[in-house]
């Protein structure tokens, strides 16, 4: 008999989204008139239409597909050489000090993808440090790879490093006093909406110099920046390329969760050791794992992905950002009104917002879906210390977000 992974036996019963949606439909299922003026702000799945630029542009890659002379078989694992380098250009120039050569860049179909894959090149013996509330991923990719002990009742695993996200820190989370090996950053943050400084980025990459370490920052929420002085990328600070690993993805800043287009870059000045001691090059490692178990993002996927680049669909990509902002601005403003405590939300998509006392966020989603017919996700899905608080989206209408508004300011607590 065929032996399994063992290490998914330690999963929490699960994923967060998917319980969501059961939850979903079975009130559906019992409520058919409350079902039918339903708004779900859970998941972060966008709602607006691709750019016009970026539909333009993937019709011709369609019709490239119809000729023998222009038909586009397997492409390179890694990206097709004109996009990489125009997203070396355009989101890391030299002028913010990134310097990112075109070849660093990986394109691929998901961050979410890539945060997990990237695991293949590291070892076992990593202490991994996580923020907690976290981006549910990071944790399970680690359980499943077997890099974690068991969970205790509050979902907590065993080996993990948790560093906690607190309005004391303002969620962004402080470096350890003691040593890790790996730190999984995410600015804008997941859930809570936070975005690092610049300071609190420094003292992430001087940590990381100092032990040797991998920092993977998660920067699939760059677009929604709008304070000047945030960097968009960790590569902005000095040493960043000697301990960092970017990813970056265009499903949320080009509306591509469904057409699935993503990056990741991996410095070729980034080492790790092996078992005794030789410092590698990461680079090579990540170029072999994706050209042995990945046959490249679509063609048409990256041509759409190319015309965000265009003067035209830059300016496209930015209008709907602000749209999705604007939604972050009236619910934000709807929960505050509501009495409740509210973080995030002013640079990146998401409104954290802390339960009334007594309340978990399990039992907050239930009443917010039963009596005001709305879809939120519970902290406690994104770890320990999210019990207390829920999310919500702003990606939706401007008319679903001011209608969630409304409902928040008629619950009674």
């Amino acid at each position: 008999m065929a032996f399994l992974n063992d290490n998914y036996l330690k999963l929490k019963a699960g994923y967060l989204f998917p319980e969501i949606g059961r939850r979903v439909r079975v009130f559906c299922e019992a409520n058919p008139e409350a079902a039918r003026r339903l708004i779900r702000c859970g998941i972060g799945d966008v709602t607006e239409p691709l750019p016009p630029a970026v539909i333009a542009a993937m019709h011709k890659a369609v019709d490239e597909m119809a000729g023998r002379e222009t038909f586009k078989g397997y492409g390179p694992e890694q990206g097709y050489e004109w996009l990489r380098a125009t997203i070396a250009k355009n989101d890391f120039p030299a002028a913010r000090g990134c310097a990112v050569a075109d070849d660093e860049v990986f394109v691929s179909d998901g961050t979410k993808c890539d945060t997990g894959n990237i695991l293949d090149i590291l070892g076992h013996k990593n202490k991994i440090a996580i923020s907690d509330p976290v981006y549910p991923v990071y944790v399970d990719t680690n359980v499943m790879a077997g890099h974690t002990g068991e969970a205790n009742e509050a979902g907590v695993y065993g080996k993990l490093v948790y560093l906690p996200c607190r309005p004391s820190n303002g969620f962004i989370p402080e470096p350890p006093k003691r040593h890790v090996d790996v730190i999984y950053l995410c600015s804008p943050n997941n859930p809570t909406g936070a975005a690092a400084n610049r300071p609190q980025l420094e003292a992430w990459v001087k940590y990381a110099l100092e032990h040797k370490a991998v920092i993977f920052f998660d920067a699939a929420y760059e677009a929604y920046i709008a304070d000047a002085n945030l960097p968009h990328s960790i590569y902005e600070i000095p040493g960043a390329r000697e301990c960092a690993i970017e990813f970056r993805s265009f499903s949320k800043g080009g509306g591509f969760t469904g057409t699935r287009c993503a990056f990741t870059v991996v410095p070729k000045s980034l080492n790790a050791q092996t078992k005794s001691g030789e410092l590698i090059a990461l680079h090579p490692l990540w170029a072999r794992r994706q050209t042995t178990k990945f046959n490249g993002t679509s063609y048409i996927s990256q041509r759409g992905a190319e015309a965000l680049y265009s003067p035209e669909g830059k300016a496209q990509a930015d209008g709907i950002i602000k749209l999705y902002m604007g939604n972050s601005d009236t619910l934000r403003v709807g929960a505050k009104k509501a009495g409740l405590k509210v973080f995030g939300g002013v640079n990146a998509p998401y409104i954290w917002v802390r339960t009334p006392k007594g309340v978990t966020s399990w039992q907050a989603f239930d009443k917010i879906l039963d009596e005001a017919n709305v879809v939120i996700t519970p902290g406690s899905g994104f770890g320990s210390r999210g019990e207390g608080y829920f999310r919500i989206s702003a990606f939706n209408s401007r008319v679903n977000a001011e209608e969630v508004a409304r409902r928040l300011q008629e619950l009674k607590w």
